[in-house]
């Protein structure tokens, strides 16, 4: 099914992220679109969602032409950052657009990365949790 082009405030058309195998209800599913520049930082073009067992979708809007990836984390304590143990494993669930979820290191953008051209889109996400 073809999303409609739907221009935001900044001309940029919106991304759909279609989050998957969300595991509880609580908090807040937090997305991020972010140029190369911003990835694994504070992005330009964000957007949240309350959580819902098992998937939810987030609409970004105002995202201009450009190449991208998408983070997502779920905040199940809604304090707005990830919470992480003592040696930096995800205690909140995260995902990446294209999958892009290496073992022990981080994500790279070039795994993550994809194409934004001037129609609506829409990105799947599915977010794994390494912790109970």
């Amino acid at each position: 099914m073809a999303l409609p082009l739907l221009l935001g405030a900044s001309g940029g058309a919106p991304i759909e992220i279609a989050v998957t195998d969300i595991r509880s209800d609580k908090g807040l599913v937090r997305v991020s679109v972010c140029p190369q520049a911003n990835f694994m930082k504070d992005c330009p073009w964000t957007g949240s969602a309350p959580a819902k067992k098992g998937a939810v979708a987030v609409t970004v809007r105002g995202v201009p032409p450009g190449r991208y990836a998408v983070q997502v984390f779920h905040d199940e304590d809604g304090d707005g950052k990830l919470g992480t143990n003592f040696i930096g494993i995800p205690r909140e669930g995260i995902g990446f657009s294209n999958d892009a979820m290496p073992r022990l290191m981080r994500p790279r953008f070039d795994r993550a990365a994809f194409d934004h051209g001037g129609d609506a889109q829409r990105v799947p996400v599915k977010v794994r949790y390494f912790l109970g």
